[in-house]
């Protein structure tokens, strides 16, 4: 699976960890370091798992995406950088932030119905034309410019750079994610680089906890492994996590 997560750029404010400042992972992790959002962009718990995916993902997308259950977001970072999401998890995330508009009496809230039922059905690209976006939203009710721009601030639409008159979907809220997917993985690489062999066991590294990421170790070893930044091997005492590229 060779879809990425955006990197940011960490605070420079912030020392370099030293490997003891790398944590144990506790028992008692207090959940409420997890984000519903960074809940529903989690990967399965096993290495085999992701295997099996790498192996069977294409298959698996075009299947999931016919049948609605899943969209995939082109992340406005630059690079090929894409974000994976269940339909239902998304569809919550838009109910997150209607509720949020209905409570500061916010107008054209109406679109965001015509969104769900009528441009999220229909178009399953990750990007779409401004008419083209009029005209679904259209089947809906009569459109006006004020209901696409609420999409915009809720963070439904992103316009492109390069093309004003299109759009990628996007997911609400995920700025904050990517800030922490940025962090722990800069935070991990960086712990790897200063050993010897920019390596170490994969039972050992899994109890590591990174200090500037509200995700835990295991989900960025998913994602630095399946975007090519990392590998694993099989040694007589157990599976060693190795940097592949810097």
């Amino acid at each position: 699976m060779n879809k990425k997560i955006t990197e940011l750029e960490p605070s420079t404010s912030r020392k370099r960890a030293r490997d003891e400042d790398f944590e144990p992972e506790s028992e008692d992790v207090d959940n409420s370091r997890s984000l519903s959002l960074e809940e529903n962009l989690t990967f399965s718990d096993t290495l085999m798992a992701l295997q099996m995916m790498r192996a069977q993902f294409p298959r698996i997308e075009k299947s999931l995406q016919r049948d609605r259950l899943l969209r995939i977001f082109k992340l406005n970072s630059g690079q090929d950088d894409h974000a994976i999401m269940f339909i239902e998890d998304y569809i919550n995330q838009i109910e997150r932030v209607v509720r949020r508009m209905e409570e500061k009496k916010q107008k054209y809230l109406i679109v965001f119905e015509w969104f769900k039922l009528h441009v999220l059905q229909s178009k399953l690209a990750t990007s779409i034309g401004h008419q083209e976006l009029w005209s679904l939203l259209s089947l809906g009710g009569k459109v006006k410019e004020e209901h696409i721009s609420q999409l915009i601030t809720a963070g439904l639409l992103i316009r492109q750079l390069i093309d004003p008159n299109m759009y990628w979907f996007s997911i609400p809220n995920i700025g904050s994610v990517l800030k922490g997917l940025s962090q722990g993985r800069k935070e991990l690489l960086s712990f790897l680089n200063r050993r010897k062999y920019k390596e170490m066991m994969l039972v050992s590294l899994e109890k590591k906890r990174l200090q500037f990421s509200p995700m835990d170790m295991r989900f960025h070893l998913r994602d630095l492994i399946g975007s090519g930044h990392l590998k694993t091997f099989q040694t007589p005492t157990g599976l060693v996590v190795r940097i592949t590229k810097d």
